[in-house]
């Protein structure tokens, strides 16, 4: 989650941008992991992601030779990696610069919105160095690139409306689902205390009902990873339904012969409730948040 400096940065961009700052704040925080600079050589830097099969697809072919040889293009998606750290993805920026500065930069994801460079034609600036100065602004430039994107694809109405499903495919791509982006944009979206239609919070705890997914947060998904992990199949107890949780929970399903699908359903939570049957050792300290969960999605 953002700093307080920060989201009342985003805050006050998103006003002034007529958007409902907690729409705003949550794709920034599913694109930018609840982080709006890295420090680089002692420098605040935005966050950046390269992507070396856009860099060579722009570089003649001269140029693209020499990308190619010194590792910083392919003709293939994912082919070149990007470090790990954010000082070593700005190096690797550098390199890219020093073959050709509008390739590069049209080349790589910015900010807390991960807008690529190459729309700041579509986004109505006079080249893409405005684009990156911008950028490297200040948190309000990040966020005004964000929702000039936002308003040039069209997605400003699904913001408005929170319908996650629609702005995931038009923001993320046709592969959203895969990542559950609209259930993390929703997520995140009542985290910073959006209101729902009618003005009304929407609530990110599961009704009677409702299945658990990637995305999810709160005291029932602590108490989930808490009971996975008694059962051996650890995952960190933080409340928060991520990457490591589904992979918990798909693990379970696979040693108990159900569909692997990472999504806490009747199926699996009678599953898990015969395997918490045992009363003896580890099994029975959990038991009682095995029922705190029961009872806090309304199957007690």
């Amino acid at each position: 989650m953002f700093s307080n400096d920060v989201i009342s940065e985003i805050r006050a961009a998103a006003k002034s941008l007529g958007i409902e700052p907690a729409a705003l704040l949550a794709v920034a925080e599913v694109e930018s992991g609840g982080a709006a600079f890295a420090v680089v050589d002692g420098k605040r830097e935005p966050l950046i992601r390269f992507e070396g099969h856009y860099f060579d697809r722009l570089l003649s072919p001269e140029k693209q030779a020499v990308a190619r040889a010194a590792g910083l293009s392919s003709p293939i998606a994912g082919a070149i990696a990007n470090p790990v750290s954010q000082a070593g993805r700005w190096d690797l920026l550098a390199r890219a610069v020093r073959i050709d500065r509008p390739a590069a930069y049209e080349s790589v994801s910015w900010g807390i919105g991960q807008v690529m460079g190459a729309h700041w034609q579509k986004l109505g600036f006079a080249s893409v160095g405005d684009f990156v100065a911008l950028a490297r602004r200040d948190v309000a430039g990040q966020t005004e690139i964000m929702a000039r994107f936002i308003d040039r694809e069209g997605l400003s109405a699904a913001l408005a409306a929170q319908d996650w499903p629609a702005f995931a495919r038009g923001y993320n791509g046709p592969l959203y689902v895969r990542s559950n982006y609209d259930g993390r944009i929703a997520a995140a979206y009542a985290e910073y205390g959006g209101k729902g239609p009618g003005g009304v919070p929407p609530k990110p705890e599961p009704k009677r009902g409702e299945l658990l997914y990637r995305g999810a947060r709160g005291p029932t998904v602590y108490d989930l990873q808490t009971v996975l992990t008694s059962l051996g199949y650890g995952t960190a107890a933080d409340g928060i339904f991520g990457r490591n949780t589904e992979r918990a929970v798909k693990a379970f399903q696979r040693g108990y012969r159900l569909a692997a699908d990472g999504i806490v359903g009747p199926a699996t939570y009678a599953a898990i409730e015969a395997a918490m049957g045992g009363t003896s050792g580890l099994l029975a300290l959990f038991r009682r948040a095995w029922i705190s969960l029961l009872a806090r999605i309304g199957l007690a």
